[in-house]
């Protein structure tokens, strides 16, 4: 199994990289969302979570990524684990996520712990500019995330902007890879997927091997 980590700011094609990739690999892919990860607060009131940091690395259950990856690493099932970001809680579904050829973790602190990015093979970076970001942001909290505008701009200039040049741009010294221009750069996209395939193939003609 191949373990890949893609990182970058809020709204720069993390998940679209993901789901290209898988597009072009044509292989079995586990795609992981450490947004899936954010620790629960059940004892805080709506409001109280609303007025939670959700852009620093500390809000995510980190412990738990890490056990989750490890199962999947070892050829074994992990119970799926979802975010209800209208609520800002937990909303897991139970639902096994079974390893595969490829396994792929995104999210805006996928490369904090050092214990997953050592185990990660290939570590991409999407480098975006920061206003193109947040127009995408607008975008999907409004559509997806039922969110207000005035809440979006708050948000944004209290801990989103101040995360990112605090932690999430120095994570591009982790990577192996920058990727320019976002999630749909079909040039970059075929790329890593052929490097990906050929790394497959010589991992399963070493298993032949006496």
């Amino acid at each position: 199994m191949l373990f890949i980590g893609i990182c970058g700011a809020s709204g720069s094609g993390k998940t679209t990289l993901a789901e290209e990739l898988i597009r072009d690999l044509g292989v079995p892919v586990t795609v992981i969302h450490q947004d899936g990860y954010y620790l629960n607060h059940p004892d805080m009131s709506f409001e109280e979570r609303c007025h939670l940091n959700y852009d620093e690395p500390f809000i995510f259950d980190h412990d738990l990524l890490y056990q989750d990856i490890c199962t999947l690493l070892e050829g074994k099932p992990i119970s799926r684990k979802l975010y209800d970001f209208s609520q800002h809680a937990r909303a897991d579904d139970g639902l096994l996520v079974y390893p595969t050829d490829v396994l792929i973790v995104e999210g805006i602190h996928a490369f904090y712990d050092k214990r997953l990015c050592d185990k990660m093979y290939l570590k991409l970076y999407i480098s975006v500019e920061p206003d193109i970001c947040l127009l995408r942001r607008i975008s999907r909290d409004i559509k997806e995330r039922g969110r207000e505008i005035d809440n979006i701009a708050d948000q944004y200039l209290s801990t989103v902007k101040p995360m990112y040049d605090r932690y999430i741009r120095n994570y591009v010294h982790e990577a192996d890879v920058i990727v320019a221009r976002g999630g749909k750069n079909a040039k970059i996209v075929d790329i890593l997927a052929g490097y990906i395939r050929d790394q497959l193939l010589a991992d399963k003609q070493k298993e032949k091997q006496p």
